[in-house]
């Protein structure tokens, strides 16, 4: 069960990468003016979503899931931690919502709403590494 647990830390690190440099790249997509920056910025955030964050980010839950099925950890800390990464999926499709709102040329948000927008899953790890590691009873 340990490789479980390895991979599925290995897989939180990379989804976590993602959904703190998508919304770093709605920042910079925000403010650019260019055809080229624009287009550029499309193809980044269609790669970084479909070929990390989102692979990253269902490995997490399937292999989280792998472990409570196997280990079956209990406590009111846990289902407060499923409640956080239930937050982190619901700001990934928000992120994938965004994305596509830039990709249609229909964003109205300024860099300055990605910029607190982009402080989300700061406090969701912090919240969710602090259950793990003390699992408040």
């Amino acid at each position: 069960m340990l490789w479980v647990k390895s991979l599925h830390i290995v897989f939180m690190v990379t989804w976590f990468a993602g959904l703190f440099y998508l919304p770093r790249l709605f920042v910079y997509h925000a403010v650019a003016e260019d055809e080229i920056s624009l287009e550029r910025f499309k193809i980044m955030e269609r790669k970084l979503f479909w070929g990390i964050m989102t692979p990253g980010g269902v490995l997490t839950v399937v292999l989280g899931l792998w472990l409570w099925a196997g280990w079956g950890f209990a406590g009111w800390w846990l289902h407060a931690k499923v409640a956080l990464v239930a937050l982190l999926v619901a700001y990934h499709v928000w992120c994938g919502k965004l994305m596509l709102e830039f990709r249609a040329g229909r964003n109205r948000k300024s860099h300055v709403w990605f910029r607190w927008f982009n402080e989300i899953p700061t406090l969701v790890l912090f919240a969710a590494v602090f259950l793990v590691v003390f699992k408040p009873s």
